[in-house]
C-alpha cells in the first residue's frame, strides 16, 4: 500500500467514524461526495483493500503477447543491430520485420536483455546557440567528414555536406578523396538543383583558404592578414558572386557538425543492414533513404518562406566557373606550358600584343584544356615540348646507343706515398732553405 493509499484510508475511516464530514473528507482526498460514499460502503464490505485498484497485479489488456517481445529481441541480437537505440531499433523493426513496438516498450525489452543501456548524460560545456537565419538560401554550412562510413568493408570514403542554415535542409555525397576538384563537383550539383546562395559557411582547410607562410616558433596572433592569392574554391565563389565567410571554431559551424554525429550514428547502421559496401552502393543509400528521410523529418520551417537562392543566369558557366584556372604566359613560338605540357596556339587565333601576353588557362572537370586570352577563347592543341629540352640521346659510329660506361678508377698518383718515411718537423726546419 502507497502513502497516498494510507492517507485516504486515515480521511475515510475519520468519516466514517463521523469525526470529519463527507465533505471534509472529499476535499482531503480530492474526490467528490459520491464518490466518498462509494468509498465508505466498499470499506465496509473489503475493508482496508477498498483503497487498493482492483487491477493491481492483473496483466494490461493492452499488454502485447510475449511472442511479439522474444521475436523483436530475436531480430535485434543479430550482429547487424549492433549499438542500435530503442529509437532507431522500432523503426527497422517496423519498416523490415512489420512489428510495431513503442521505443519506450521496446527500451524495456532491449534493457531487460541487456541489449540497451542506458547512461547518464555527461555535463559538456555550452555554448550559445547562434540563431537561425530567417531565410533559405541566406547561409549554407559545408563542411567533410572523414569517418570509417563503410566500416572496413569497402574503400575509404569521405562525406561531404551543405546544410541549410535557416531549414536544415541537408545536401550530401561521398567522394574517394577530400580535394578541392570534388568540392567543386558537389558545388556544381548544389547550384544546378538548389541555386546561388548569399553566403557559404566553411572551416579554414587549405582547399578555402591560403595559408600564410610563417616563420618556426613565429606566431601571427594580433596581426593583420596580408592579402594573399585565392584559391581555385574561393575564385570561384567570387564569380559566382557568393560571399566566403570563414569559421574560427568547430563549434561556430555547429550545425553541420550535429549532423555528422547523427550521419554517424543513423547512417553507418542504415548502410551496414543494407549491405553497402562500395561508394556507389553508398551514395545511392544516401539519395533514396537517408536524405529524404532527413529533409522529411529534420527540416524546419524558416522564419521567412522567401528563398534567397539567386537562379543561375548566362554569365554563369558552371564548366568554366568551377575549373582550375591558372595565368600562363605566351612564348615567343605562341605555346603555352601547363602542367608540364606545351600547347601551340593555332595560327587562326594569334593576334597582335600575344606574343609575352598573360592568358587564362582552364583545367575543366571533364579533360578540356581551355585557353581564353583577353576576353576570347583561342584554339590550342597539344604538341612535343623542343628539342632542347629533350635529354640528348648518346648514340655511337654506327647510329648504336653507347654502351654505359663503367665506374671511372680510382687515381694511383699517392700510391706508396708515406708520410712516416718524410723528416720530421725539426729535421725539416733545420734546412737552410726552410728557414728562408
Amino acid at each position: 500500500m502507497t502513502q497516498a493509499e494510507r492517507d485516504r484510508l486515515v480521511a475515510l475511516k475519520k468519516a466514517k467514524k463521523k469525526l470529519i464530514t463527507q465533505k471534509q473528507a472529499a476535499d482531503e482526498i480530492g474526490v467528490t461526495e459520491r464518490q466518498v460514499r462509494r468509498l465508505l460502503r466498499k470499506l465496509g464490505r473489503k475493508g482496508d483493500q477498498a483503497v487498493i485498484h482492483e487491477l493491481r497485479g492483473r496483466a494490461s489488456n493492452r499488454r502485447l503477447p510475449a511472442e511479439m517481445e522474444q521475436r523483436a529481441i530475436t531480430v535485434l541480437s543479430d550482429p547487424v543491430y549492433r549499438g542500435f537505440g530503442p529509437t532507431l531499433a522500432a523503426e527497422y523493426l517496423h519498416k523490415l520485420h512489420q512489428t510495431t513496438v513503442s521505443k519506450e516498450t521496446l527500451r524495456r525489452w532491449m534493457a531487460k536483455a541487456g541489449l540497451w543501456k542506458a547512461g547518464q548524460r555527461r555535463v559538456v560545456e555550452v555554448h550559445q546557440w547562434r540563431p537561425r537565419r530567417n531565410r533559405c538560401g541566406e547561409l549554407v554550412q559545408w563542411d567533410t567528414s572523414t569517418h570509417d562510413w563503410l566500416e572496413s568493408r569497402g574503400e575509404r570514403i569521405y562525406l561531404i555536406s551543405m546544410i541549410d542554415d535557416a531549414t536544415s535542409r541537408l545536401f550530401a555525397r561521398f567522394v574517394r578523396h577530400d580535394s578541392s576538384e570534388e568540392n567543386r563537383r558537389l558545388l556544381g550539383s548544389y547550384l544546378e538543383r538548389f541555386g546561388r546562395p548569399l553566403a557559404f559557411y566553411t572551416d579554414k582547410a587549405g582547399m578555402f583558404q591560403v595559408a600564410i607562410k610563417t616563420k618556426r616558433q613565429e606566431q601571427r596572433e594580433g596581426r593583420d592578414r596580408p592579402p594573399m592569392p585565392p584559391t581555385q574554391i574561393e575564385r570561384a565563389l567570387r564569380e559566382l558572386n557568393v560571399v566566403w565567410i570563414p569559421a574560427h571554431s568547430p563549434q561556430a559551424k555547429g550545425r553541420v557538425e550535429r549532423q555528422f554525429l547523427t550521419a554517424q550514428d543513423r547512417l553507418v547502421k542504415g548502410m551496414r543492414v543494407a549491405g553497402v559496401g562500395s561508394i556507389e552502393e553508398a551514395n545511392a543509400y544516401l539519395e533514396k533513404e537517408y536524405l529524404p528521410w532527413w529533409n522529411q523529418t529534420l527540416v524546419v520551417k524558416p522564419a521567412d518562406a522567401a528563398d534567397a537562392h539567386r537562379p543561375l543566369g548566362k554569365e554563369h558557366d558552371l564548366a568554366v566557373i568551377l575549373s582550375h584556372v591558372e595565368q600562363r604566359q605566351v612564348t615567343n613560338d605562341y605555346t603555352v606550358r601547363f602542367d608540364a605540357k606545351v600547347y601551340q596556339i593555332d595560327r587562326r587565333d594569334i593576334q597582335t600584343g600575344m606574343r609575352k601576353a598573360w592568358v587564362r588557362v582552364e583545367a575543366r572537370m571533364d579533360g578540356i584544356i581551355a585557353v581564353r586570352f583577353q576576353d576570347r577563347y583561342v584554339r590550342v592543341r597539344r604538341c612535343a615540348p623542343p628539342l632542347r629540352e629533350l635529354a640528348p640521346l648518346l648514340t655511337g659510329a654506327a647510329g648504336q646507343p653507347r654502351p654505359a660506361r663503367s665506374a671511372k678508377r680510382k687515381s694511383d698518383w699517392m700510391k706508396n706515398f708515406s708520410i712516416r718515411s718524410g723528416p720530421s718537423l725539426r729535421q725539416a726546419v733545420e734546412v737552410p732553405h726552410a728557414r728562408r
